[in-house]
């Protein structure tokens, strides 16, 4: 059987709350590194969160 094409990616705030969401991603049609501004309710606001990787 094939690999699944998707990963789990972790996105951690840039706010240093330690929150983070975890997304699925497809690294062959999107190769760069995700940013997405979400909220982050330890912050209680919009914050940017980047990609990191799940350990």
């Amino acid at each position: 059987m094939a690999k699944p094409a998707t990963i789990l990616v972790k996105l951690e705030s840039t706010a240093n709350t330690g929150y983070y969401y975890v997304t699925k991603k497809n690294p062959r049609n999107q190769t760069d590194k995700m940013e997405f501004r979400k909220y982050d309710p330890v912050a209680r606001k919009h914050v940017l969160f980047k990609e990191g990787r799940i350990k």
